[in-house]
């Protein structure tokens, strides 16, 4: 059923292919079996199958299911902090760096909606993935304290709308805000399957919180 990946045919490991390759056969594989399946009812033979390899190559690259998911999580996150670069290093103004970055989001979660679906429904009953998700989740949340502190050490303006906020509280319940939204999105739930509304409120909120 999953024979075809990414418009190759799967195959038992080619001589020809490097372990680049056949790596990455086994992160595509996972990839387009989310596009059907949720995580939890796959089994590393079925991805073994779809991506075309010998178990022992699945298991020289990857101790499970978990880390080929982990590895298709880390360069989804990978994307969202280039995407958020121009706001993090203050590029230009806040309005419009935020709203470039929350667009760059939008479309980035929406790419690799079953990757991420896969990881926010998982997370919390898995021990392994929710380290996973929680340390990157993370690296959003201190992206922001370190940009809101910059803020408020360069503009009075921010620093007395945020004097005797929690910033670390406040930052956390902006990123896990947006990673609920970028959810809700992806999963096709109104009004957020609707781009513009998705990116107008997270904007609003980010910019109320922080500048306005």
């Amino acid at each position: 059923m999953f024979a075809i990946v990414c418009g190759v045919m799967a195959r038992r490991d080619d001589p020809q292919q490097n372990g680049a390759e056949l790596r990455d056969r086994i992160l595509a594989a996972l990839r387009e079996l989310l596009r059907e399946r949720t995580f939890e009812t796959l089994s590393v033979a079925e991805i073994i199958t779809a991506a075309g390899v010998s178990r022992a190559s699945f298991y020289f690259y990857f101790a499970g299911k978990q880390a080929v998911l982990a590895e298709l999580v880390r360069q989804a996150v990978g994307a969202g902090h280039q995407a958020a670069q121009p706001w993090v290093r203050a590029q230009a103004g806040p309005r419009q760096t935020l709203r470039a970055g929350i667009e760059a989001g939008a479309d980035l979660w929406l790419s690799n909606a079953a990757v991420l679906r896969a990881i926010v429904e998982s997370w919390a009953s898995d021990p392994q993935l929710r380290e996973l998700w929680l340390a990157q989740m993370a690296t959003f949340t201190e992206a922001t304290i370190a940009r809101i502190d910059a803020d408020r050490a360069s503009d009075p303006a921010v620093a007395a709308k945020l004097e005797g906020v929690d910033v670390p509280a406040l930052a956390a319940t902006l990123t896990w805000t947006g990673e609920r939204l970028y959810y809700l999105a992806a999963c096709g739930i109104p009004p957020f399957d609707d781009r513009t509304v998705l990116i107008d409120t997270l904007t609003h909120l980010w910019l109320s919180s922080l500048y306005e």
